[in-house]
């Protein structure tokens, strides 16, 4: 059964920072699939808008190289991309200054949604914010998308947030997180609130503990100053992987409702307890042979910003007490990998003796490279020779499991088109970003007083040594990274 389309409402779509990287390589293409599989038509618009001085057919040809480039083109498509160039047009805009406003506002349409996506940086979010509303260009029923990373510390992202809801309500301020528009993270929401047989043992009595890991192969190479100024744990841990543990610990919302949703999120992350130094490991990717080190790509040989980091967590609620959540991420790993590992305890009693060990069940979320559901069983090894154990996987890969599905969708498309649908499940609210910070704050604080430097670790490894002892001296193991 092929999946079922659902159109949305007719649009004008203005993209600001056309011309940048992201939209090259995620924006552009995504909105391309959209259109073209039927999910909007010829009566939407999708208008650029930076500061390049561009004509609207200048600007065609960039998205015509950038959907060739980076958009897993077919040769059959060729005719829905010239129908898909017939929807775009182009405004140079000043977003701090008054040039463009005008035109802009002179290219679009009453009765469509509006939404406007912030490609920029967040030092722009309050100008353009301003800008969009004095000047009438959009209204109260305008939506807004913001980019990470939004803000660094506590206090830039309330000020962030202060400056859209300024302007914006915050019922119409998108927050995008593209992890959450992940079709194996929406997975996660419906394995344990659509299954009556996992949500009944998603507690500590019967979950030993839970690994999240965040794996990059590759380094910094190219970003080493923008990643120097934030590192892994502003980078990753206090957005992607902080989504990851709240989706896996929330309590079941009342309803699949934006607002329940994002509510049990919230809770989560105030249920944190503070992260002692001790259970936190830091690191940095040395030199391999013929290689630059993290310092190298950084730029700065006195550098103590992190490219790893691995913690452990507790969520100090009845539902979690005792079952500790290991967070880690990092570049120039083994593999690149992003999964949500859940660690069952044990049967409390072995009535198979004791040449049959018995493990725990596993079941694992991969979110990347291959997404899908595994789930570690054990079973009786086949054959004669008495009563033998063995593990064996129940797997379901997506791509080979849900063939019907056809080409996997990139998170951006399927979040763009919540935009558009005013949905706001998958995208973070402001108090739910603040809290983020609230908690992340003073590790990071703890890091810039302290003198410790973060450790060396090879390329190609499974992170710093100290990182495997942080489970070792609980009993436990992590999962190989790309297993």
């Amino acid at each position: 059964m092929a999946p079922r389309v659902i159109p949305v409402d007719s649009f004008d779509f203005v993209l600001f920072g056309a011309t940048g990287d992201l939209a090259r390589r995620k924006i552009l293409p995504s909105l391309f699939h959209r259109f073209q599989i039927g999910q909007f038509d010829e009566n939407c618009r999708v208008i650029g808008a930076s500061r390049s001085q561009h004509t609207q057919e200048e600007f065609r040809a960039l998205v015509n190289d950038a959907l060739h480039e980076f958009g897993d083109i077919e040769p059959a498509a060729e005719a829905d991309i010239a129908k898909f160039l017939e929807l775009l047009d182009y405004a140079p805009v000043d977003a701090r200054g008054d040039g463009g406003w005008s035109e802009l506002a002179g290219k679009l349409r009453d009765n469509v949604v509006r939404a406007f996506y912030l490609s920029v940086a967040p030092s722009l979010f309050g100008d353009i914010a301003g800008r969009l509303k004095t000047t009438g260009i959009a209204d109260d029923n305008s939506r807004i998308v913001v980019e990470k990373p939004f803000g660094h510390d506590l206090a830039s992202a309330q000020a962030l947030n202060a400056a859209l809801r300024a302007h914006f309500k915050e019922g119409q301020i998108y927050r995008i997180d593209h992890y959450l528009g992940k079709e194996t993270v929406q997975n996660l929401m419906a394995l344990r609130f659509a299954n009556s047989l996992f949500e009944p043992q998603w507690n500590s009595h019967n979950i030993d503990h839970v690994q999240i890991t965040v794996a990059e192969s590759i380094g910094v190479a190219g970003r080493g100053e923008y990643y120097d100024k934030s590192g892994a744990m502003r980078d990753m841990v206090q957005n992607h992987l902080m989504q990851l543990l709240c989706l896996t610990a929330m309590e079941p919302p009342s309803t699949f409702e934006p607002n329940a949703v994002r509510n049990e999120k919230l809770k989560v992350i105030e249920s944190l307890e503070p992260v002692s130094m001790e259970n936190i490991v830091r690191g940095q990717y040395r030199a391999k042979a013929g290689g630059d080190s993290y310092l190298d790509h950084a730029g700065d040989p006195h550098s103590r910003t992190e490219s790893f980091v691995a913690m452990k967590v507790e969520v100090a609620n009845w539902r979690w007490a005792g079952t500790p959540f290991y967070l880690r991420t990092g570049k120039c790993l083994r593999a690149r990998a992003s999964e949500i590992a859940v660690f069952f305890r044990k049967p409390p009693h072995n009535i198979f003796g004791e040449d049959n060990a018995i493990e725990g069940n596993k079941l694992v979320i991969r979110l990347q490279p291959d997404e899908g559901i595994t789930l570690k069983t054990t079973i009786k090894d086949p054959g004669p020779g008495g009563m033998r154990l063995t593990s064996a996987n129940l797997d379901m890969t997506f791509a080979d499991s849900l063939p019907e599905a056809g080409r996997p969708q990139d998170a951006y498309e399927r979040l763009i088109m919540d935009v558009i649908r005013g949905n706001q499940t998958l995208f973070m609210r402001g108090d739910e970003v603040e809290a983020a910070w609230t908690w992340a704050d003073p590790i990071i604080s703890a890091w810039d007083n302290a003198t410790r430097t973060p450790q060396p670790y090879d390329q190609g490894s499974s992170g710093p040594e100290d990182a495997l002892l942080l489970l070792h001296r609980d009993g436990r193991r992590w999962r190989p990274i790309g297993a």
